[in-house]
């Protein structure tokens, strides 16, 4: 990574809830399904104009961040500028895919273990911590769960659900949390994590603060189901 101070600016374009300052100009749109969508929104407003591996690039960026268009804060907008990046850019949507989804024989066995060993709460709270140990041992890096966990959605009384894994190098925990009903930045914000309604994450020194992770998120999803009876 080149050295930020080399730059007569720094300018921050991001899609989630703002947290700390970045930069001497911020562009943040929590609206925004990704921040790649408003690059793509930039480059369509000014004399910018896209190459075909940036557009590319941008079209994966939206696909992966919306989970395949899935996610809630996938919009019209957001179909209205992928259309156009894909007409424009005369993009082989379909042979960019393989990027995304391709995966090592490692990866699939991974996933796996991971369907096999969640544990599931009486009240929809599906949680899993993922051991160095097994990290090595599946030959995968820490940052596997985390791609993985969106595979996770719509398992019948799931209704969040949160990966976690710890990194020795550095001393940390880290949790992945997604959610289909129970908001869940603000049982994230709890721990000093943060993010969307229904994707955050949280990264702390303290096993003890991951334990009470679990059961925070699996307080609020007992809320959730007791609200919407």
């Amino acid at each position: 990574m080149e050295n930020i101070d080399c730059f007569k600016e720094i300018i921050k374009i991001d899609h989630h809830p703002y947290e700390d300052k970045m930069g001497d100009v911020e562009w943040v749109d929590t609206t925004s399904s990704s921040t790649c969508q408003l690059i793509i929104e930039l480059i369509f407003s000014t004399k910018l104009k896209f190459t075909k591996q940036v557009a590319g690039n941008l079209f994966l960026g939206v696909v992966s961040d919306s989970d395949r268009f899935l996610l809630s804060y996938t919009t019209s907008t957001t179909f209205e500028l992928i259309t156009r990046l894909i007409e424009e850019n005369d993009l082989d949507f379909i042979n960019l895919y393989p990027k995304l989804y391709e995966r090592p024989i490692e990866e699939i066995r991974f996933h796996g273990y991971l369907s096999e060993n969640m544990q599931i709460t009486e009240n929809g709270l599906g949680y899993l911590k993922i051991t160095p140990e097994i990290i090595k041992e599946y030959k995968v890096d820490l940052a596997t769960p985390s791609n993985m966990i969106n595979d996770f959605n719509f398992i019948k009384g799931v209704i969040a659900w949160v990966f976690i894994t710890y990194d020795e190098k550095n001393n940390i925990y880290k949790a992945n949390i997604r959610s289909r009903g129970p908001v869940i930045n603000e049982v994230a914000a709890c721990f000093n994590g943060g993010g969307h309604k229904f994707a955050s994450g949280v990264r702390s020194d303290s096993k003890e603060d991951m334990d009470k992770l679990i059961q925070a998120l699996d307080d609020a999803c007992k809320k959730y189901q007791l609200d919407n009876q």
